[in-house]
């Protein structure tokens, strides 16, 4: 079996690695892929979730999606998040280029906000890239507290925090 990986790593342009000692005391293959079969994502958030949950309860993320429509009803941008341990995280926030200049970004992100309070969150964070949103995160109250210097190459990648005000309303 795992000369069988091996050699299938070895055919794609991929080095391996062999280590011994799994649960049956049998050699484990570790062999990268950018492919990997349906499912395997899933499987290591629950193993990660099972081994984490004594220490900071189950990671249990609830998606806040806001989508921009055009007049034919095809998404054109909008807001993608989810909240989980009390925060927001903005995973992607897109307007159009012909929609910019007039609020929207901001609204879109005082819905979220909105909603992420209602569901007892404390913040927000968000990462973006030195070239993109900053000025605008900043605007909205968010403050720098990490960087990723030369990602991309020339560029960094900024993570923002914002700590809201109001009180928690429920846990979400």
């Amino acid at each position: 079996m795992i000369g069988n990986a091996v050699r299938a790593a070895a055919v794609r342009g991929f080095p391996e690695t062999t280590i011994g000692g799994g649960s049956t005391g049998d050699p484990i293959a570790l062999v990268p892929t950018d492919s990997p079969a349906p499912g395997v994502f899933q499987a290591m958030v629950r193993v990660l979730d099972e081994s984490s949950r004594a220490v900071i309860g189950p990671a249990q993320p609830r998606l806040l999606v806001i989508p921009i429509h055009d007049d034919k009803n095809a998404v054109i941008g909008g807001f993608w998040g989810t909240t989980m341990f009390e925060w927001l995280h903005v995973g992607l926030l897109f307007v159009p280029e012909a929609m910019r200049g007039r609020n929207v970004g901001s609204a879109l992100m005082a819905a979220a906000e909105a909603e992420a309070r209602q569901r007892g969150c404390r913040g927000a964070h968000v990462d973006t890239f030195s070239f993109q949103a900053a000025p605008f995160y900043q605007k909205l109250g968010f403050t720098l507290f990490g960087v990723l210097d030369d990602y991309p190459p020339g560029h960094s990648q900024l993570y923002f925090r914002k700590v809201f005000d109001a009180p928690r309303a429920s846990s979400g």
